[in-house]
């Protein structure tokens, strides 16, 4: 049987250079795919014979499950609160009404995860909207790191736990860089966790200087006044339609949680004002059960990477945002 592993893209060359051993006993890749028509808005009804799959240019058989919009959801909010994240606490705090929608129908179970340079899970996973409400508000500062890829793999731990048949989502609210992981000894591990799981993941980043600043400016924000923004702190960039980054590891230092999120077909927001944060969470909550899942088994592919494009079979004006690779290991010797 060809054992065949989902990879994070970035994660590649590193991979490759420390020559880790991979187990896995499936010959079936998962493709979550949401479809946005030119106004951002997910295409509905769409069926397998519509999409078109290519494993290294080569046209796949697709097939769709029907019932995946129905499945149970498993969902990780991951919160940045060291560094200058306590600027956007005033934000964040809000975010147990945000997901009151999607709990509400007693099938999406949420767990919080909160991080500076130690990952830490303060609530693990329930049903109960009023207890993750609590939690949220009560957020405190931590200390001067940001470890991002540490909370990601920590929450991939999470979700690998979770039963078979429920959906995994990671929604990571964090700054762009990371600060003080200790991400090298992990990758091996993290990148295991993470095709594993099929993980679909929803990131939202913050330059804390950048918000604070508009706040003052608009006399918005004086409940969070802060002496000052500090000009040096890396400013998000604005994801674009569909593109892809560039693999390698530079990318993910530059922007991690932008990287994650494009290179696996996940979406990337930055925000600097509560409208802003308020507009890209209910946005999350819209798209959170719009994906179509998708799937393809490749035969006896070749060892190593295989690029993968997923496109409509009649084009629409808008995106298809999708994972663009998987690692495959080939037959047992």
């Amino acid at each position: 049987m060809s054992r065949v592993l989902v990879l994070l893209p970035f994660l590649i060359g590193v991979i490759a250079a420390q020559n880790p051993t991979f187990r896995s006993e499936t010959n079936v890749v998962l493709v979550p795919t949401l479809v946005e028509d030119q106004n951002r808005k997910p295409v509905y009804d769409l069926h397998a014979k519509d999409f078109v799959i290519e494993d290294d240019g080569v046209p796949q058989s697709v097939q769709l499950d029907d019932k995946a919009e129905s499945e149970p959801v498993s969902l990780v909010v991951a919160i940045q609160c060291g560094r200058r994240a306590d600027y956007e606490f005033s934000r964040i705090k809000g975010l147990g009404a945000m997901l009151d929608p999607i709990m509400s129908s007693g099938v999406t179970q949420v767990a919080i995860v909160e991080f500076d340079s130690h990952v830490e899970l303060k609530r693990d996973f329930t049903t109960n909207s009023d207890e993750i409400a609590r939690e949220l508000k009560s957020l405190q500062r931590g200390d001067n790191a940001a470890a991002i890829l540490d909370a990601v793999y920590f929450s991939e731990k999470l979700l690998d736990k979770q039963p078979v048949g429920y959906k995994r989502v990671l929604l990571l609210i964090s700054e762009t860089r990371d600060h003080g992981s200790v991400w090298a000894r992990k990758l091996n591990e993290a990148a295991t966790l993470t095709g594993s799981s099929n993980t679909s993941m929803y990131a939202l980043s913050f330059s804390p200087s950048r918000s604070n600043l508009l706040d003052t400016l608009r006399g918005n924000n004086t409940d969070e006044m802060h002496e000052g923004p500090d000009l040096l702190a890396p400013h998000p960039v604005q994801s674009s339609s569909g593109g892809e980054l560039m693999m390698g590891v530079q990318a993910l230092r530059k922007n991690s949680p932008k990287t994650i999120a494009v290179m696996t077909g996940g979406e990337y927001r930055s925000f600097a004002t509560r409208d802003g944060f308020e507009n890209d969470m209910l946005e999350f909550t819209n798209h959170l059960r719009s994906r179509y899942l998708l799937s393809f088994g490749p035969q006896d592919p070749h060892p190593g990477l295989h690029s993968i494009r997923v496109s409509l079979k009649t084009p629409v004006r808008g995106t298809v945002l999708a994972r663009s690779s998987y690692w495959a290991l080939g037959r047992e010797q």
